[in-house]
């Protein structure tokens, strides 16, 4: 199995604009999966994601309870904008929460017409989280598209001003 995932699209959109879509609350939640977050960008702080109101109705309604924080983690290095990297876990279930903290990386550079976004997720010995975030099977029985879906989210996001469900 391959424990660090590699993932990459080109943007069109600046550097920055694809760094404040990973760091800015009013865009964290505009994506993906939803859910707010907020850094401290100062190594050795930490962070979370909170599920937006939607999330929490919609966990209800399907009858499931969602935590309060749905990510947590600490920030490890930030170098606006052009690099973020962070101990970083999953909260939403709990087996997947009890493999603990893999480190997540983003790097974006600038390249022709727009942004290349690289996620680089180190996941060694964490099945259940790789599983989920190489995709899980597409299907939101195994976590949806996971990173794929995520990314392919936010560069319709960037670049319509519309999320792929919109």
């Amino acid at each position: 199995m391959t424990t660090t995932q590699v993932h990459r699209i080109y943007i069109k959109a600046t550097p920055q604009k694809v760094w404040d879509a990973i760091i800015k609350p009013e865009w964290t939640d505009r994506y993906g999966y939803g859910g707010l977050t907020d850094y401290d960008l100062t190594p050795g702080a930490k962070f979370e994601t909170r599920p937006s109101q939607a999330m929490i109705d919609a966990s209800k309604a399907q009858g499931y309870p969602i935590p309060d924080a749905i990510i947590d983690g600490e920030v490890v290095e930030a170098k606006p904008p052009s690099r973020l990297v962070l101990k970083w876990r999953m909260l939403m279930d709990p087996g997947v929460a009890a493999e603990g903290f893999s480190t997540l990386t983003y790097e974006i550079t600038e390249a022709a017409g727009g942004a290349k976004l690289t996620v680089l997720h180190d996941l060694e010995d964490m099945p259940k989280l790789a599983f989920m975030v190489d995709g899980g099977g597409e299907d939101a029985t195994n976590g949806g598209g996971g990173w794929p879906w995520i990314l392919s989210d936010l560069k319709s996001l960037l670049e319509t001003g519309k999320t792929l469900a919109q």
